[in-house]
């Protein structure tokens, strides 16, 4: 059975968690507000009465302007409490909202992410979430409570004169046909503008990140015009939706407030025929001024209705992804740390990058993956780090399957490093102390001593407290490989993962980094991912990875003298580096 689709404001309440409650008494304030700012109609219309009476008591009209400046004050309060109340609750809700996305990011297979443009995350967990701010602060006790006050003025109005509260709502009437005319094609035309939004946003992000390249061949023109596309159609998708909507809303905003002009002529028509008494004349212009206001505040707040019910759907688009199956609390623990692949298939959408790998690493082993381009190294790697799921077949540490594993207790097993491992926005220091919270400031020296990177960590302008600049931008990739190295020792796993971990390093500091980790991983799980062959030559075993097959394994030796491909590539790379020594 298909499931049914739970509504924004069901969604809005979950993130409210125990500030609903602050949303609760908004209402009942924002609707205490409402009252007293009525109350001041009917005591004008008194002070009407009385006055088209003869009544020439000072005092009594002294109380009756002091009940409505009291009645002024009173719903001021009210409505000061009510959005205090409501902009508290939701805070709540946009720290909640954001944080749902950031621990669903964390849970969910690295091919989503990898899928989808950073430009859109950005944009719905930053812009969108915060545009709903305002709409969400106001809405709740203001759109209730503004039903709530055409709903009491009208019945009065039509207790007073049932005839001209009915010719009251003649414009009304108009207003709301104009309205609908407003909402003809209100879906698409609002989808479109999300859609060239997003757009808009990963041209942006991509034109940005990309500048280094974009300027180095020349290629300013043909890439800002990418972006100046995605602008034109961002710009077009709001210009045509107001061109088609700009004459309805004239007739909203024109005709709308003005009640009085059925209420004056008809109401004057009934006083002279003797049907209505001056005095209730009067009341019945007062009530009609008082119907429209709250009625157009409510109309003002539908798009914005429209708007979170969207940018809701775009959050539980995120937050309904397929997670890594993993338990809450792990069913099995791992008896040591080796690692096997039995029968392991995965690919990418529909096309298949393994086929049915056997993998078999011993623990406290150094374990190496060697192949050419493209022929699913890397995705071995991702795949015992728990960054996707297989297809099929398993992968089991310590004879334990990882999806028996919970998250947690998975992730103290295992330390990844990438080639091209991110840097946060912060000190040296701090970066490093990811890999281990509670690491003592002696601790972080330490292993940069041991990972070699302490000496050119020291050479810059504030040393440990230096910031590394977004993704680590003010350091070199060699750098930021050698602090993401250090990170990944820091956290002191039992399996670490090297994904060609070295390859911005120089051939110096590369055999120094090759010492240290060599001391560093002592007794643990050893997996390198290396083009360069010389650098893995050593290990305790080789696995030749070919167009997504285990081709051979073996040592360096057994290699050499079985596997033709694995001979090839140790070939290529020597004359490789025989080529660069001569160059030199």
């Amino acid at each position: 059975m298909k499931e049914k689709k739970r509504s924004a404001a069901s969604w809005i309440l979950e993130w409210a968690g125990q500030k609903r409650s602050a949303y609760v008494w908004s209402v009942v304030l924002a609707v205490g507000n409402v009252i007293f700012k009525i109350i001041p109609y009917f005591i004008i219309a008194n002070v009407v009465t009385m006055f088209l009476d003869g009544s020439k008591e000072f005092k009594e009209y002294l109380i009756m302007a002091i009940w409505i400046a009291l009645s002024f004050i009173i719903a001021e309060l009210f409505h000061s409490l009510s959005t205090s109340l409501s902009h508290k609750a939701t805070f709540t809700v946009l720290a909640n909202i954001r944080k749902s996305c950031c621990e669903k990011l964390a849970r969910v297979p690295l091919g989503y992410v990898k899928d989808t443009p950073s430009g859109t995350f950005k944009n719905i967990m930053v812009e969108r979430i915060d545009s709903i701010e305002t709409t969400l602060a106001h809405i709740v006790p203001e759109f209730t409570s503004n039903l709530l006050a055409p709903v009491i003025i009208l019945i009065y109005f039509f207790m007073t004169d049932w005839r001209l509260a009915l010719l009251s709502l003649v414009p009304v009437v108009v207003g709301f046909l104009s309205y609908f005319g407003m909402m003809i094609d209100y879906k698409p035309s609002f989808e479109r503008t999300v859609k060239t939004t997003k757009e808009l946003n990963d041209a942006a992000v991509e034109y940005i990140d990309g500048i280094e390249v974009i300027k180095a061949f020349g290629k300013t023109e043909s890439s800002y015009a990418k972006f100046t596309k995605a602008a034109m159609e961002y710009a077009d998708s709001f210009i045509s939706w107001m061109k088609r909507c700009s004459i309805f809303h004239a007739l909203l905003m024109v005709v709308t407030p003005y009640t009085l002009l059925t209420v004056l002529p008809f109401g004057a028509h009934y006083v002279e025929n003797g049907t209505l008494t001056i005095s209730s004349f009067v009341m019945c212009i007062i009530l009609s001024l008082g119907i429209v206001g709250p009625i157009i505040t409510v109309g003002s707040y539908t798009d914005d209705l429209g708007k979170i019910s969207v940018i809701v759907d775009e959050v539980v688009g995120i937050l309904k992804q397929p997670e890594l199956k993993r338990p809450e609390k792990s069913t099995a623990a791992p008896k040591d740390n080796s690692i096997t692949l039995t029968d392991v298939k995965f690919g990418y959408h529909e096309r298949e990058i393994l086929h049915g790998v056997n993998m078999k690493l011993n623990a406290g082993t150094v374990n190496a993956i060697v192949g050419p381009s493209g022929s699913g190294k890397s995705t071995i790697a991702k795949l015992i780090a728990s960054l996707w799921d297989v297809n099929s077949g398993s992968i089991k540490i310590g004879g334990v399957d990882i999806k028996q594993m919970s998250l947690v207790d998975f992730n103290r097993k295992i330390a990844y490093v990438a080639q091209d491992n991110y840097l946060f926005n912060e000190t040296v220091r701090e970066n490093i102390r990811q890999g281990n919270p509670k690491a003592t400031d002696e601790e972080i020296i330490d292993v940069t001593k041991k990972s070699g990177c302490y000496d050119f960590i020291m050479q810059l302008e504030n040393g440990f407290d230096t910031i590394v600049g977004g993704a680590g931008g003010h350091l070199s990739g060699g750098e930021r490989q050698r602090i993401s190295i250090a990170r990944a020792m820091l956290k002191d796993a039992p399996i670490v993962i090297l994904d060609e971990a070295t390859a911005y390093t120089d051939p110096e500091n590369e055999a120094i980094l090759q010492n240290s980790i060599a001391k560093l991983v002592a007794g643990r799980t050893l997996i390198v991912i290396a083009h360069r062959l010389s650098t893995v030559k050593d290990s305790d075993q080789i696995f030749v990875v070919d167009e997504g097959n285990i081709a051979a394994h073996g040592t360096h030796e057994e290699l050499l003298a079985s596997c033709p491909l694995y001979k090839e590539m140790w070939n290529a790379h020597i004359s490789a580096k025989d080529t660069a020594k001569e160059d030199n």
